[in-house]
């Protein structure tokens, strides 16, 4: 089913819905610890799952093995993720027919990151240079392909541009290309997203905006990742996180506490549902998501 079609049967029933990302294991053991922890989550009733690239297209051959195998065997909706990196435009028609005839109807289209070690972003001579190019791509064949298209939103601004009125520019051509909804960096502040959905309205983007949020488990694991992707960290959330940077249980039931409050708040003011950065485990995700099907804060 498409992404957009589950919004709105949520929307009607006044519920949100929530998502699951995983990223494509190195190893067989990692897979079927993937595929464990996929039946782990199940019973929250996930709305979809989605498969990431590696850096530089690296994993994506991985990557539609994963989806077509979630679509086929775990009853969960599979959303792939598709990047420009590294390949032409003949190579990007192959993987989405390939996902395309597994029966997989959404997709998010990513600029993506560049391979390790390399400074920038350098397009394929015959692909694409932005997200909004390879959208547009795959919305002026729809006779070949009718998938569902997501794309990927910032809060705090796209980390090659802080220029938050640009980054909403950028956007725009994205959804006016053809995106059907956004997925959010993670962040730790939700006024960072309530503030970004305001500027998103007001530049005419009309699309839900699903916010994406990762339960940390481990101080260094989150330092990392906001490095990576310019997010921030709130003053007294750093420095709770810095007594327990040496205690990793601590650390666990700090960033599982947290991020049950933020998906609260959020809920509780109206978004359309969350997405999960899981990192491929259960315990933290599940343990969020049972609360908060618990609690319904949505009907607070």
């Amino acid at each position: 089913m498409r992404i957009v079609d589950l919004l709105r049967f949520a929307r009607e029933r006044g519920e949100p819905i929530f998502s699951f990302e995983f990223f494509p294991p190195k190893t067989a053991d990692g897979e079927r610890a993937l595929f464990e922890t996929v039946e782990a989550l199940r019973p929250l009733g996930p709305a979809y799952v989605s498969v990431t690239y590696g850096a530089g297209g690296s994993t994506r051959a991985m990557t539609v093995e994963l989806v077509k195998r979630l679509k086929r065997e775990s009853e969960v909706e599979a959303m792939a993720h598709v990047t420009c990196v590294g390949a032409s435009r003949d190579e990007i028609a192959a993987v989405l027919d390939e996902v395309a005839e597994a029966g997989v109807q959404n997709v998010l289209a990513l600029r993506g990151d560049p391979p390790r070690g390399q400074p920038g972003f350098t397009p394929h001579p015959e692909g694409f240079r932005y997200a909004s190019e390879l959208v547009a791509f795959i919305r002026s064949q729809p006779q070949r392909w009718k998938f569902c298209i997501g794309g990927a939103a910032y809060p705090e601004g796209h980390p090659e541009t802080r220029d938050l009125s640009q980054d909403v520019r950028n956007l725009k051509a994205k959804v006016d290309a053809g995106a059907d909804f956004l997925v959010t960096q993670l962040f730790f502040d939700n006024a960072h997203y309530f503030r970004f959905v305001e500027r998103a309205r007001a530049a005419g983007i009309t699309v839900p905006v699903l916010p994406g949020i990762m339960p940390f488990t481990n101080v260094e694991q989150v330092e990392r990742f906001t490095a990576m992707c310019g997010a921030t960290i709130p003053p007294l959330l750093r420095a709770a996180m810095e007594v327990r940077r040496t205690d990793a249980d601590a650390a666990h039931v700090l960033g599982v506490a947290y991020a049950t409050l933020q998906c609260a708040d959020l809920l509780r003011r109206g978004v359309p549902g969350v997405h999960f950065y899981t990192l491929n485990r259960s315990p933290a995700t599940r343990a969020i998501v049972a609360a908060l099907r618990a609690s319904e804060p949505w009907r607070g």
